[in-house]
């Protein structure tokens, strides 16, 4: 019999600057995934071996807490961000509506376009890509949601969100409050408490964890109903036997970032400034989303009129650079993005791309982006755009 013709992955980018689609795996999150294979038993199982399965899950549950600053108790975990979102909406009073920013990830915006009309509120946001919140005052008042989310840094702008301002006008008219926090952890602080929310997702892969591992947050007391039902697990809070590999990486990715965002939040704040200033300088014409507002230091949306955003990301990627233009979730389609239409960018919302960066993002890196993307625009406009 004729062997299967073997699958190999394709060579890595010799520049990863995706980092806000999925970090790559940190090795302290590898060697966690790595002894956890070893361990045989189900986390629900009673026997030893279950038991030190049992372990696993229950130290990751421990490291994930102590990132969003709760008790162990207050982690449900999940399979991948989006099933954290759609279990926090799945929590929404019956026949209430329910609030969302314009501005949120399609995994919240999907979903609520499925409700009547009647039940669907849309937070805009400012030019600069924050959430109005003197729109959202006046619209929380009037239609008195059962459930307000609001994410705290936008995956494709970086713009922080002003989530405890809005917390406290949802509490006010008793709605439940949830935060995708997903893109924060290892870029700035995301403690549910601090923050005045119900609810707050997270996910593994966005901090340098395994895939297939996420969690939704809880305030302390909250109880939430199933969106996943048929077994004991998470304390009924959701079904399913626990990715007990991709869970120990979860907690050690979760340990690291705790530890280690501050410095590595300097460091890409520098790099990320450094790109802008040289960016804007060859290109006078370009624009830089939401620089006039505190953001995540890591994230860039650049614009670079008169140049599809597709062809950039399909000409850096020829040069071995991995940008993207809209969410990683949009996967097989480049189109402009609705957050930056929200924003009212127009033409330019197709041609945008995002540079995220790391914490091992080296300044080698920010340079062989730009004299790429520089080299990109001068092509498209001639003898205007000075190259380096």
């Amino acid at each position: 019999m004729t062997a299967p013709p073997m699958i190999t992955a394709p060579a890595a980018p010799l520049t990863y600057l995706d980092w806000n689609a999925t970090a790559p795996l940190s090795p302290v999150a590898r060697a966690a995934v790595i002894a956890a294979l070893e361990v045989t038993g189900n986390p629900s199982s009673v026997h030893g071996a279950g038991r030190a399965a049992r372990r696993l899950v229950e130290d990751a549950r421990e490291q994930v807490a102590a990132l969003a600053g709760v008790a162990p108790s207050g982690i449900v975990f999940t399979a991948s961000g989006t099933e954290a979102n759609g279990l926090a909406l799945h929590q929404a009073p019956a026949g209430r509506p329910v609030a969302v920013s314009a501005i949120e990830h399609d995994s919240l915006l999907a979903p609520l376009g499925a409700l009547p009309a009647a039940r669907r509120v849309h937070l805009p946001v400012t030019a600069t890509g924050r959430l109005d919140v003197t729109a959202a005052a006046e619209l929380i008042a009037r239609h008195r949601p059962g459930l307000v989310s609001l994410m705290l840094a936008n995956n494709e702008t970086g713009v922080i969100q002003p989530v405890a301002e809005v917390a406290a006008l949802a509490r006010a008219v008793g709605a439940l409050v949830h935060c995708d926090a997903v893109q924060a952890p290892g870029r700035m602080a995301c403690d549910l408490l601090a923050l005045g929310v119900h609810m707050m997702s997270l996910s593994a892969h966005k901090l340098g964890g395994p895939k297939g591992a996420a969690a939704l947050v809880l305030a302390d007391g909250l109880e939430i109903r199933p969106l996943l039902a048929g077994g004991g697990q998470e304390r009924r809070r959701r079904a399913g036997t626990e990715a007990v590999p991709a869970l120990a990486g979860f907690g050690a990715a979760a340990a690291q970032a705790l530890a280690g965002w501050r410095p590595a939040a300097g460091h890409m704040t520098a790099l990320r400034d450094r790109l802008e200033a040289a960016a804007l300088a060859a290109v006078p014409a370009a624009t830089v989303w939401g620089r006039d507002v505190p953001r995540l230091p890591n994230t860039t949306a650049l614009a670079l009129p008169g140049v599809a955003a597709e062809t950039q990301v399909i000409a850096l990627d020829l040069a071995g650079i991995a940008v993207s233009a809209g969410s990683a979730c949009s996967s097989g389609k480049v189109a402009a993005s609705p957050v930056l239409a929200a924003m009212g960018a127009g033409r330019l919302a197709g041609q945008t791309v995002r540079i995220s960066l790391g914490p091992t993002t080296s300044e080698a890196a920010v340079d062989h982006f730009l004299a790429a993307w520089i080299r990109l625009a001068a092509d498209a406009a001639g003898p205007a755009v000075q190259v380096a």
